[in-house]
């Protein structure tokens, strides 16, 4: 088919106004002004009208389980006091309360033009029960071991077992140990080797809190006695920060998706400067519900780091709508134009999840994942993108048209 629109946003080069993008299957296979597409393919068409044709949006980090939770826990004293809340609620939910919640959260990610995610799930036991999904999701699955140990080379067998059972799923599966003080040097350790053995995708979260700063680098703070009242052994804190920690102790590299590095000290940039770089994700409306200090995102993109963006959960943010995200990112850092904001949603995501061949470009080659919003005359293009507050009413995923359906 030929879909043709007022105008299309590429995004790896200019846009092309009255364009065309032609599909084949779950491929693009041209893309091109109108007048030169209609002459050189004899497919249907789909006229969008005045709307702007772009990638499908690529959500790197979000928690669907917890889609639920949204406005269930305000603001806290200390990011302490947020995981007691959170833990308390997670304590009265079972499972058909999370197979509710992830299906709502695909829903509304779906509305608002994200075709793409990683989601960290806490509970692998459940993907079995999921119907297949028009979305492209790579289910990671999240590994705490505070209390048990985490039989990673079994889950990670289930893991691909589960998805190989599925042959219409998009996406994939990868591996999650939670983050540096809820997950043994042990756990990352097996994790790692089991990723590269099966070349699965590897997420974690570092350095998020004032107080995980605390409890590593100073071996004190709330987070440091609250997980020390648990049980958890503390040995490992009070040397360095979080971040040295990891990166000293396991290979970090452009295998790994690291959430949120809110907490940077300049010993940090130096070491980092001279490691691996691996992809980072930015959960803008999360960190602001946190009060988190302002995010290094320019000195971390000159060091060369690959910068994507996040939802989070709904338990600190109030949508699973990267626009938002966009403009919140917008609203904390003025030095960045709309157009590079948009490319952390698509290009970078795709960058993230290994898969820059194939999506968040309009490319022949590329995965027919595309979305269509209004345009606006009058307007800067990158602009009135990100400005976008509706539902998306056109959406294809592997060249499947999801309007339709």
């Amino acid at each position: 088919m030929i879909i043709r629109a007022r105008i299309v946003v590429p995004m790896s080069h200019e846009p092309i106004h009255d364009g065309a993008v032609a599909v084949q299957g779950d491929r693009i296979v041209g893309v091109a002004p109108f007048t030169e597409m209609r002459d050189s393919f004899q497919r249907d068409l789909v006229d969008l009208g005045e709307q702007i044709v772009l990638p499908g949006l690529i959500n790197a980090h979000c928690h669907l389980d917890y889609t639920m939770l949204r406005g269930k826990i305000s603001p806290q004293q200390t990011f302490t006091d947020w995981i007691r809340a959170i833990n308390s609620l997670k304590a009265t939910l079972k499972d058909e309360d999370y197979l509710t919640a992830i299906a709502a959260g695909l829903a509304e990610a779906q509305s608002f033009g994200t075709t793409s995610m990683v989601n960290l799930e806490a509970f692998p036991r459940l993907l079995p029960h999921l119907p297949t999904l028009p979305l492209r999701v790579w289910w990671c699955a999240e590994m705490i071991d505070l209390r048990e140990r985490v039989p990673v080379d079994l889950l990670s067998h289930d893991l691909r077992a589960w998805y190989q059972s599925r042959p219409t799923m998009l996406g994939g599966v990868g591996l999650a140990p939670h983050a540096l003080y809820t997950a043994s040097a042990q756990l990352f350790a097996e994790t790692d080797l089991l990723a590269r053995r099966h070349e699965l995708l590897l997420t974690t979260h570092l350095a998020e809190s004032h107080e995980e700063m605390q409890m590593f680098r100073n071996a004190s703070g709330p987070l440091f006695e609250f997980l020390q009242s648990i049980g958890r052994p503390m040995n490992d804190c009070g040397h360095e920060t979080p971040i040295a920690r990891l990166i000293d102790s396991q290979k970090i590299d452009s295998r790994w998706i690291v959430a949120h590095l809110n907490e940077i000290t300049e010993a940090d940039f130096d070491l980092l400067a001279t490691r691996d770089k691996f992809h980072v994700v930015h959960c803008p409306s999360s960190h602001a519900f946190f009060g988190h200090r302002p995010f290094r995102l320019q000195r971390l993109q000159e060091q060369g780091f690959n910068i994507c963006l996040g939802t989070d959960s709904l338990a600190s943010n109030s949508s699973l709508n990267l626009f938002s995200e966009m403009r919140e990112l917008l609203r904390q850092n003025h030095s960045l134009s709309p157009r590079e904001v948009l490319t952390m949603a698509t290009i970078n995501g795709a960058r993230a999840v290994g898969q820059e061949r194939s999506l968040g470009q309009i490319n022949p080659g590329h995965r027919a994942d595309l979305i269509a919003i209004p345009w606006q005359p009058g307007r800067d293009l990158y602009e009135t993108i990100i400005s976008f507050e509706g539902k998306t009413e056109w959406m294809m995923v592997n060249g499947q048209d999801l309007s339709t359906t």
